[in-house]
């Protein structure tokens, strides 16, 4: 090492130790007791100690000094991951044994520590191995970096969300420390020699920490952290230890099949890092596998199985993503099968009458036509108990299901292993069939609790949107049976009209003035007839975009007919005023007005017919002095369906010329008094006279 490598190496690790030093002080000057202080102060202390040995090493040069840092580090790295693993341990935890789980992670640390420590003891004395001691301590320190890295990513991870800004420094700053370890001794195992530049600043480097430490120290009061170890974090860092340890040891089988190789060395040594990447590959993909791992982590780290708000939030994920009733139920048996690792399933639901179920969903599994009565007995069993079936169980042990005999279907039904019921209420809606899983699962109280919850809120769903699907099916046949009421509505005043016709038609047949007015009553009630055959085939809204309408036009053709009936309808002061809709229907909807009127005004009453303009709307007034309406049948009757006060009437009339208007964008209007009168005002919007609008177009729709 030159000179100038040598005084940053004696600055570099000076300071090192001067601030970890500073650190113990401070440490031991406030103590608090408590297991975390002590492990903290116990970091500290060793990483002083090991920039103390660097110090001697730089200034002198002698190899006991660097025997000494070499083992100084070992024990700082064990320093920290005590650390680590005590703030990983729950608050709940204290004073009682120590999780699963950090038992596990305990285990690793302290076997590192070991082969470490016998690495640097043989390596000191020389003491011959098949393995060279320094190659094996290097293979030590870059797993202990691994593990020091997995521990703090568990951490952060892990910790409160209230936590995170108390221990965010520790992480950045032990995070950024091992992963400059982690370059370090990766570089020096892949060229066989120790980056110089590298080694002399990581004095420098690890005293950056003790700022980011301290800071913790202080935001974390006794550093009291609420740890809550979710089990896919834990699956996550599981799969990263074994990814790890996997890959460590490839290197080192192809290290040696380099070295011992001769000159076939490095084609053998890439064919072997090639295989070992693709097992890798096929292994990450594997379902089987991934399944195992999943239960071996669930097994081993956790008094429970399942991470409950994970598992209930992927569960309602999978519901809530669904595009129909039928993508429903295959979601349901999906999110029930991920549960316990089924690769398939199928989901039967009750018919619509009642009387028996029949697969509406499979996934993975294939279609069946078969059907379970509603009263069979394992429909019956299903129902009464709410049980979880396990025909595994059913087969070897039958009598804990009382008698029960499963249909031949069921049986016959490939790798089924599962019968899940879906009830809501009191009511059992269907069930679920799931496959064999991927890998050995015992089915104890835990997964069955599960699945009968799950399949609960899978039944609310599937029952709910049952129910949806129904109020459509309703709301189409309330669509249509209105529609039909239109219809027949309109064929009443057809019948009427021809009826009034055939009844003049003794008196008045030689007329020619009648002959011409029956003909083109005929004409109007033909085209009438033919617009309500095209209404029923395409729906209640026009076809066509409402158009410029000449409403005083509209009043006088009224006003007419209603003249050739033998009523009078007097005109007041009409404007010209064009209003935006469709002429048929507004002159019916006008007419319809205009007929009620008529209807309700004895001999000798007045009906009036009033046009103007208001801002952006026509005003049409229809008034008249007849018995009038009571203010509970305007408050709750009027314009409803079905209400009227006709004694001949079908109360359709009303409904449809609101709802007609509404869609304009207008408004209909009454006021009224009993024995006193009625006036209907009705609201429409005005057409928007474009540019280059011709007014011989705006009413050119046949009527």
């Amino acid at each position: 090492m030159d000179a100038s490598r040598e005084l940053i190496s004696v600055w570099s690790y000076g300071l090192a130790g001067f601030v970890y030093v500073a650190f113990a002080i401070y440490l031991a000057s406030g103590w608090r007791v408590g297991l975390r202080n002590r492990a903290l102060f116990i970091a500290t202390v060793l990483c002083a100690l090991w920039g103390l040995a660097g110090l001697a090493f730089a200034l002198t040069g002698q190899g006991i000094f660097l025997a000494s840092s070499l083992l100084a580090d070992l024990f700082r790295f064990a320093g920290w991951n005590f650390f680590l693993l005590v703030l990983l341990k729950p608050e709940s935890s204290a004073g009682e044994r120590w999780p699963n789980r950090l038992k596990w992670l305990s285990g690793i640390a302290l076997a590192l520590f070991v082969v470490g420590l016998v690495a640097q003891i043989m390596a000191v004395l020389s003491i011959p191995f098949f393995f060279p001691p320094q190659r094996l301590a290097l293979f030590d320190s870059l797993a202990m970096t691994v593990f020091a890295l997995v521990l703090v990513e568990q951490l952060f991870r892990n910790v409160a969300a209230d936590w995170i800004w108390s221990i965010k420094p520790l992480c950045l700053g032990l995070g950024g420390a091992v992963l400059f370890d982690l370059y370090l001794y990766s570089d020096a195992l892949l060229f066989n020699r120790i980056d110089v530049d590298a080694f002399s600043i990581r004095g420098f480097v690890h005293a950056l920490v003790v700022p980011l430490v301290a800071l913790s120290t202080i935001r974390s009061r006794d550093w009291k952290t609420k740890i809550v170890l979710s089990q896919r974090a834990a699956l996550q860092s599981a799969t990263l230890v074994a990814v790890g340890v996997y890959l460590l040891f490839m290197a080192g089988a192809g290290y040696y099949v380099r070295y011992f190789g001769g000159d076939w060395g490095r084609p053998f040594q890439l064919a072997l890092l090639f295989a070992a990447l693709l097992a890798l590959g096929i292994l990450g993909l594997s379902g089987s596998m991934r399944a195992k791992f999943r239960v071996l982590v669930g097994k081993h780290f956790f008094s429970y199985r399942y991470d409950y708000r994970e598992e209930w939030l992927r569960f309602t994920n999978t519901l809530s993503s669904q595009d129909g009733f039928s993508e429903m139920g295959r979601h349901a048996v999906k999110g029930l099968a991920d549960m316990v690792e089924s690769p398939a399933g199928a989901l039967w639901l009750k018919d619509p009458t009642g009387r028996f179920f029949a697969q509406s969903a499979c996934w993975n599994m294939p279609v069946s036509s078969v059907t379970e009565d509603a009263d069979s007995k394992l429909c019956q069993f299903l129902l009464d108990s709410g049980w979880v079936i396990n025909l595994e169980e059913y087969r070897s042990l039958p009598r804990r299901y009382d008698r029960l005999d499963l249909p031949e279907w069921l049986v016959e039904v490939p790798n089924a292993w599962l019968v899940v019921p879906l009830a809501t209420g009191s009511e059992m809606i269907g069930f679920v069939v799931l496959a064999t899983a991927r890998t050995r699962i015992d089915v104890n109280w835990e997964v069955n609790d599960l699945l009968k919850t799950a399949g609960r809120q899978a039944g609310a769903f599937l029952g709910q949107m049952q129910a949806t699907e129904a109020l459509l099916e309703v709301r189409k046949f309330d669509a249509f049976n209105r529609m039909s009421a239109f219809v027949v509505h309109d064929l009443k005043n057809i019948v009427a009209q021809l009826s009034l016709m055939l009844k003049n038609a003794e008196r008045h047949r030689d007329n020619p003035e009648f002959q011409q007015d029956m003909l083109m009553t005929v004409e109007h009630s033909v085209e009438r007839m033919r617009q309500l055959m095209m209404q029923l085939r395409e729906g209640t809204t026009p076809v066509d975009s409402p158009r410029g309408i000449d409403l005083g036009d509209v009043i006088r053709r009224i006003q007419t007919a209603k003249a050739s009936q033998g009523h009078d309808v007097v005109i007041e002061n009409t404007e010209k005023v064009f209003a935006k809709g469709h002429e048929d229907r507004v002159e019916r909807v006008i007419g319809h007005i205009v007929q009620n009127a008529l209807d309700a005004t004895e001999n000798g009453g007045q009906v009036s017919v009033s046009l103007e303009r208001q801002k952006a709307h026509a005003v049409i007034k229809v008034s008249d002095t007849g018995h009038g309406m009571t203010p509970e049948f305007l408050r709750e009757r009027l314009f409803k369906p079905f209400q009227t006060t006709k004694p001949a009437g079908m109360g359709i009339g009303a409904y449809e010329s609101f709802q007609y208007v509404n869609e304009l964008g207008g408004k209909i209007s009454v006021e009224s008094k009993v024995d006193v009168g009625t006036q209907v005002s009705l609201l429409l919007p005005l057409f928007d006279m474009g540019a280059g609008m011709n007014f011989s177009e705006l009413s050119e729709e046949p009527r």
